[in-house]
């Protein structure tokens, strides 16, 4: 398929859904049962790109209210064109949590119909370094009792081969550390010896209970520690890294460059969020900004969002296969990618873009917005 020199985008939707999640979940700091997804498609003739973002319903309405007229009308080729003009577009709403999450739905989609109209995958379209992608199976929450985390880890370790797991620790903002090092434990023995094993504190412990934590994660094997304090807390992660034998990662919570400019010299691994950093725009330049610091990029959630991009940063380390994430990916879009083997393999299936929709007529109950 090739695409009209004068291609426009013609239309801009947004579509919010909220999904039970299977079982009570929660983190160090947050608890939930549901999970909500924007969906944004734009068009130009009969092509459709697809962009989502996991938010607050009200959401699709800062899509559609205040980034829709900065992107009708103009090249379907000038994706960084839209980009810059829905930035300046928000500048007085601020580019922060649910205008930041409009801004990335919108900028994958975008990146989507480009690829399509084009017809290439989108791994080729921004030029794909690996034909393969790593990937971490990720849950654990700390509402997961034993057999349910034990049932979870197997799965994806025994089951499906995927040498990297992570849970949730940091329990109550911190208070069950003795359950959370448990916990940990009980891991390590489900999973056996040579899985690597990562946790995930959300910003729940205090600096010094971070050290203290990180020695005994150590002792257990524990590769990763992410967001061991607040990810607000500059100088309190550089602490943690430096005196943690495990990797420090963050960045989930960054919505724009500087943000990743402020974080990369206080951690080992840098992490984005395609779906809430500025879209796929801002998260191959965050991939950039690392590698200038000497590190590895992780994507955070979304795996299905960022497997493209991921194929395209010689600096990659993993994406993140989120549970919640990858169920309703699964079930609710089509062409989900398989797990097995603990990497994906992006645009193997053929297709264009992402090789991704989604099934509104399926998902039409779950729909709030």
């Amino acid at each position: 398929m090739s695409a009209a020199p004068d291609a426009r985008i013609d239309r801009l939707d947004a579509t919010a859904y909220t999904f039970p999640t299977d079982a009570p979940e929660a983190d160090g700091t947050i608890a939930w049962d549901s999970v909500t997804v924007v969906v944004v498609e734009v068009r130009s003739g009969t092509t459709t790109g697809l962009g989502w973002t996991y938010a607050a319903a009200d959401t699709a309405s800062a899509a559609t209210g205040l980034l829709r007229d900065r992107v009708l009308g103009r090249d379907v080729f000038d994706v960084a064109g839209a980009h810059e003009a829905m930035v300046r577009a928000v500048r007085n709403a601020g580019r922060q949590g649910m205008v930041g999450c409009a801004v990335s739905a919108v900028d994958i989609a975008l990146w989507d119909l480009k690829a399509r109209l084009l017809g290439l995958p989108l791994a080729r379209l921004i030029g794909a370094v690996h034909e393969t992608v790593p990937l971490y199976g990720s849950g654990g929450f700390t509402t997961y009792h034993d057999t349910h985390l034990a049932t979870q880890l197997t799965g994806w370790v025994h089951g499906q081969g995927i040498p990297r797991v992570k849970i949730k620790i940091g329990e109550s903002w911190g208070t069950a550390t003795e359950r959370d090092l448990d916990r940990v434990r009980r891991a390590r023995r489900t999973i056996g010896p040579h899985a690597a094993l990562y946790v995930d504190a959300n910003g729940a412990y205090t600096r010094k209970q971070a050290v203290r934590v990180g020695r005994a994660l150590a002792d257990m094997g524990v590769a990763w520690f992410e967001e061991p304090v607040s990810s607000d807390d500059l100088e309190g992660l550089r602490v943690v890294r430096d005196l943690s034998v495990c990797d420090v990662a963050a960045g989930e919570y960054g919505y724009d460059l500087p943000y990743f400019a402020r974080l990369a010299p206080v951690v080992d691994c840098l992490q984005a969020d395609a779906t809430r950093c500025g879209g796929l725009t801002v998260w191959l330049r965050a991939a950039a900004l690392a590698e200038a610091h000497g590190l590895e990029i992780s994507a955070h959630c979304a795996p299905h969002a960022h497997a493209h991009a991921a194929a395209c940063v010689p600096n990659l380390r993993h994406i993140e296969w989120f549970h919640d994430h990858a169920r309703l990916e699964s079930t609710f879009f089509t062409g989900a990618l398989d797990p097995t083997g603990g990497t994906v393999r992006p645009g193997a299936g053929g297709g264009t873009g992402h090789g991704m929709a989604f099934r509104h007529d399926e998902a039409v109950g779950y729909r709030v917005r």
